[in-house]
Parts: C-alpha cells; sequence; structure tokens
C-alpha cells in the first residue's frame, strides 16, 4: 500500500483520528491513551500499530513504558495532497456562482421586459 493510501486508511476510523487528536496534545502511553475509551488496551495497540504503519505516530520506549508520539509530517503530505482538490472545487463553486449570477441577471431582464397581463392572463370577453 502507498503510503498516502494508508494515511487515508488510518484516518478513516474514528478512534484512531481521537488518538491523533490527543496526542497532537503530548505523547502518551498506552494506558494514557485507553482512558476515554470503552476498549482494551490491547484493542488501542492495534490501532496505534495501524498508525505507525501509516507513519503518523512513532513509539519510543522509556524504562517500561512505551511511548508514542504524533509524527504530523504524513499530515502535511496528506494535506497537501487535498489542497489540489480543495483548489478545483473552489474554482468550480467560482463558476457555479457565476453562472447563477447570470442567469438570475437574464431573469430578472426577461421578467422586467414581459407586458403585464390583466385579470391574471385570463381573457375576457365584452359581451
Amino acid at each position: 500500500m502507498d503510503p498516502l493510501s494508508a494515511v487515508f486508511g488510518a484516518l478513516a476510523d474514528p478512534t484512531r483520528r481521537a488518538l491523533l487528536q490527543r496526542l497532537a496534545e503530548s505523547d502518551a502511553t498506552v494506558t494514557e491513551l485507553a482512558e476515554p475509551f470503552a476498549m482494551s488496551q490491547p484493542a488501542i495497540s492495534k490501532h496505534l500499530k495501524v498508525l505507525e504503519h501509516a507513519g503518523l505516530i512513532s513509539r519510543s520506549k522509556v524504562a517500561t513504558a512505551r511511548y508514542s508520539h504524533l509524527e504530523a509530517e504524513r499530515l502535511r503530505e496528506a494535506i497537501e495532497y487535498m489542497e489540489r482538490y480543495k483548489r478545483f472545487w473552489s474554482r468550480s463553486f467560482d463558476r457555479l456562482d457565476q453562472a447563477i449570477a447570470a442567469f438570475t441577471a437574464m431573469q430578472q431582464t426577461t421578467t422586467a421586459d414581459e407586458p403585464a397581463t390583466e385579470n391574471n392572463g385570463k381573457e375576457t370577453t365584452d359581451d
């Protein structure tokens, strides 16, 4: 799997996104990371392995504790990838805004040019 796909795959899970958000504050152990979740430490460790494989975190051992650390470089690469598409969509929406404005102006001109009809457009007879 290419690195960018691994990043997006890792980010697809809400638990892993929450773990990254927590690691943005400071490094943490598995025990610290598991506290707010209703899951076991082994389950958290599996999530951390996915994040590590994607290059989003690194892990280091200090005495008997194993700390996880956010590696923001991979996130930057994903953001740069998405920015290209953001520019595309921004340009597309700008063109759509222009088309709507032109259509609205044309509708207003057409409505102003139509003659007013009496009796709501119904024909009347003078008998």
